[in-house]
């Protein structure tokens, strides 16, 4: 508020809208572009055709013309080559008072022509004299500015004014935040000329420089502090020595495993079990495409911790998954003689006190559920191994209840579907061992997608007809549960009225997420049953539901949903060895963006190939599976997807300084000690996953 031209008023909206409240973090607005004002045109250049135009002259004259709406403020300009006009609808009696025939002006905006004459309407205009040395910076910056700074006189022009003023202001030298090591290895540009030069660059090279810099700190100064907790919790964090790998993993996978693993899912098992036997404690992300087999490489490293006599644990975000696995890992575990038990929100007094007992006296091996495991009655008498399955769905607190139940906290798995973008999880999850199961079992055929507009209805109900007659299943998901007025996309209660109408003869169950849990698990077991032909459902379905007969995924008003929404619904099908088909239902109507999904999606069945295309086309905030809450931090001026080769350096630099110096003791280091101290006061939550 101190800062010439802010105020406390404006101060107030600047905390609002951007939490700007220091000199620094105004410092840190910077530009999402730049407009090259180097050149003045003359009025006898113009020609309605330019995008934009700067000119340099005096008013000759004022009129207001019209009445209402329709009234208007036209000043005569001229720069002694031609005269043209200057209109303005909003604001009047402030440009009005503002101007003056005596003052010498530049004026920019884009020309335009009303009857027949070439005018510019709402120009900026500036009086030469007083701002000619900022107007001389080739570059002008733009900054995003919202409707309620604007309303407060602070659009992007008023920005930069405040930013200038400033850097005018302050003519010591920023602090450096890097030590010289960094500074002469990487070639960067001194702190204090990149803050100055990215506000106001006179050239497009040296703002490329600045640019570099800013972003190699970003990103640096991340993978800094993820490696650095990285490396204290292999320092001081014991983990449970799984030293054993005994009868129950041994005998399940020479006599109970009805399938060949894949390579990938060895390799991944080799990984975890080495990380459990290290005597440190793991933090392992386990990544797979839908139905790569993460839930028996689960199960398998459930038993290893059996085999130590040690429980385990595994976390789903809904009931439907986690009775899924359930399901599975019970039966499969049945066998073995291994005691497994599901704790959900559902589970009844009675039986919550049975589970709660033989998990303290140790009887109990495996649980298997929901939050509910979080809750503080839930006690373990040696919990070893915690799994969370798709665990973007969980906070960071939610899970890090889990691992207090234990004074050594246990081996961490996480498991997601949701291909991570390699440059996500460098940040995200760097301070995880990150495993990929890479390949798909056995037998299972890929997908077929194809792209139908809505005049194929009639075909598409043809070919569904054929697929039930064949004894398969149908998928039909909308976007929306009820109709909404200002969007035109099918919606669930119509298209399941439809359904209903177009295929009489066949049983149709709906799912949606505003249902009761018992509803759903009722239609939800209709259908897996075989006695419901055709699920009609919104999204509910994404995640977890395993219905190997189905084998058919009508996504309706496709251009709704995300690359990797689509991704993720479409692999629901294809889960048995029968050839599966993914049908994107489009209107006519689909911007260049939306067309460009639907050739990926029909293109390729690769998860991590559409979460790259995903990141590119949408950024990572927007991610399905970061968008719940964002970047765990904030990016002032990187972008994931466009500077993972920045990101790279900042990583292997982070990793030499770290070897050289793991607990950051040197004094040439001390800089990077300090500047750490000050990212966290700032309260940027690093994403920490345990």
């Amino acid at each position: 508020m101190y800062l010439p031209g802010v105020g406390s008023k404006k101060a107030d909206v600047l905390k609002q809208e951007l939490r700007i409240v220091s000199y620094e973090d105004l410092l840190y607005y910077f530009p999402y572009r730049y407009v090259d004002r180097s050149r003045i045109y003359s009025i006898k250049e113009m020609d309605p055709g330019m995008q934009h135009i700067q000119l340099k002259g005096r008013v000759t004259s004022m009129r207001t013309v019209g009445e209402g709406r329709t009234k208007r403020l036209v000043a005569g300009f001229t720069d002694g080559s031609g005269t043209i006009e200057l209109v303005w609808f909003k604001g009047l009696k402030y440009v009005k008072s503002s101007l003056n025939s005596t003052s010498e002006y530049i004026v920019f905006g884009k020309p335009s022509v009303f009857n027949k004459t070439i005018n510019i309407v709402h120009p900026e205009m500036e009086r030469y004299e007083e701002n000619k040395t900022r107007l001389q910076a080739g570059l002008q910056p733009q900054y995003n500015t919202s409707e309620k700074m604007k309303s407060n006189y602070l659009n992007s022009k008023a920005i930069q004014k405040l930013i200038f003023t400033l850097l005018q202001s302050y003519k010591e030298k920023f602090p450096e935040t890097l030590p010289s090591h960094i500074l002469e290895r990487q070639r960067l540009m001194l702190r204090n000329d990149a803050l100055r030069i990215i506000h106001f660059p006179q050239d497009l090279q040296t703002l490329e420089k600045a640019r570099f810099r800013l972003k190699f700190e970003e990103l640096f100064y991340i993978q800094l502090n993820i490696l650095r907790l990285k490396n204290q919790r292999s320092f001081n964090i014991k983990g449970h020595p799984f030293e054993t790998v005994g009868n129950y993993f041994n005998q399940f996978y020479k006599e109970h495993i009805p399938f060949e693993l894949t390579n990938a899912q060895k390799r991944v098992i080799r990984e975890i079990r080495r990380d459990m036997g290290s005597g440190r404690q793991m933090n392992r992300l386990l990544q797979g495409d839908v139905g790569s087999g993460k839930t028996l490489v689960a199960l398998m490293v459930m038993l290893i911790a059996a085999d130590n006599d040690y429980q385990a644990c595994l976390m789903a975000p809904t009931e439907i998954l986690a009775n899924q696995h359930y399901e599975t890992i019970s039966e499969q575990a049945a066998p073995l003689g291994i005691k497994v038990a599901l704790l959900t929100g559902s589970t009844g007094k009675a039986d919550r006190g049975v589970i709660h007992a033989a998990l303290q006296n140790g009887e109990m091996q495996i649980l298997i559920g929901t939050h509910a495991l979080i809750e503080d009655s839930v006690l373990f008498s040696k919990l070893g191994l915690v799994v969370i399955d798709e665990q973007h769905r969980f906070g960071v607190e939610q899970r890090a209840r889990l691992w207090r139940k234990n004074l050594n906290p246990p081996h961490v798995l996480v498991m997601t579907a949701t291909p991570i973008p390699r440059t996500l999880a460098m940040t995200v999850y760097g301070d995880l061992e990150v495993s990929v199961i890479d390949e798909l079992p056995p037998g299972r055929k890929p997908v077929q997608t194809e792209h139908f507009f809505h005049n194929r209805r009639n075909q598409l109900n043809r070919f569904l007809k054929q697929e039930i007659e064949k004894g398969r299943q149908v998928y039909v998901v909308y976007p929306l549960i009820d109709e909404s007025e200002k969007l035109d996309f099918k919606n669930l209660t119509e298209g399941f009225e439809y359904m209903q109408k177009a295929f009489p003869d066949y049983k149709i169950v709906m799912v949606h997420g505003r249902m009761k849990p018992s509803e759903k698990e009722e239609a939800m077991h209709v259908f897996a049953s075989g006695e419901a032909h055709i699920m009609v459902a919104t999204t509910v379905i994404e995640v977890g539901v395993n219905i190997p007969n189905a084998s058919v995924m009508v996504i309706e008003s496709a251009e709704r949903f995300g690359l990797s929404q689509l991704h993720q619904l479409r692999g629901r099908v294809g889960r048995g060895a029968e050839q599966s088909y993914c049908i994107l239902m489009t209107s006519f109507k689909l911007s260049e963006e939306t067309r460009k999904r639907m050739e990926i999606m029909v293109g390729s069945n690769d998860g991590f190939e559409i979460a790259e295309a995903d990141m590119k086309m949408r950024g990572p905030g927007d991610l399905e599976g970061t968008q719940q809450s964002g970047l765990p931090f904030e990016l002032k001026i990187s972008n994931l997807s466009r500077d993972s080769q920045i990101l790279q350096m900042g990583r292997d630099a982070a990793i030499e300084v770290l070897e050289q110096d793991p607990l950051l003791e040197k004094e040439e280091n001390q800089i990077l000690v300090r500047q750490l101290k000050k990212l966290a006061r700032a309260k940027i939550n690093w994403g920490m996953i345990s």
